[in-house]
């Protein structure tokens, strides 16, 4: 098991980056409970897909799943203190807002049933095929096309809706 978790350890600890952000505060917690959860699922493994996809799914629904209890949270304490809001140099004016973009992107993850937003961030953000999608999520091709495609459209809409974030993503 030890061999297994030094060499999925690392795609799952860059998945997690990605789907949070590399400042999250949960970044290093979900690595952690992802690969507890891997190990524990482990014996239910049926190797219907690779052993990466199988680990890919375990951290992809432990980071959302803690973006989700975040956003629960911020909204408890009407979002004071954000950890993310800090002022930059303006030397570092492109980063901020690349920075900027990637969390609207996240946040608008959120926004999304959790099956559109899993299937979505496996294709966007992790970068998989569709097929490896549909094999990673155990639910037919169709199903994650019609996932993908519902999740942009919803997308769409909330960003051509918001003058503010089509101007931050730089949408037309």
């Amino acid at each position: 098991i030890s061999q297994v978790l030094k060499a999925l350890a690392p795609s799952m600890a860059r998945a997690a980056r990605s789907l949070l952000g590399a400042q999250h505060p949960d970044v290093d917690d979900v690595v952690q409970q992802s690969l507890i959860g891997l190990v524990q699922s482990l014996p239910q493994f049926r190797g219907e897909c690779s052993l990466p996809h199988f680990a890919s799914r375990i951290v992809t629904r432990a980071a959302l799943a803690a973006r989700w209890r975040a956003n629960l949270r911020n909204e408890r304490y009407d979002g004071a203190n954000d950890p993310d809001d800090h002022e930059s140099p303006p030397s570092q004016h492109e980063a901020v807002e690349a920075e900027r973009r990637r969390e609207s992107v996240r946040s608008l993850l959120d926004t999304l049933p959790r099956e559109q937003a899993e299937t979505l961030a496996y294709r966007v953000v992790l970068g998989f095929s569709l097929e490896e999608v549909a094999q990673a999520t155990g639910v037919p091709l169709n199903t994650v096309r019609s996932r993908v495609r519902l999740a942009k459209t919803a997308l769409r809409r909330r960003i051509e809706a918001d003058p503010h974030l089509s101007a931050l993503l730089e949408v037309e």
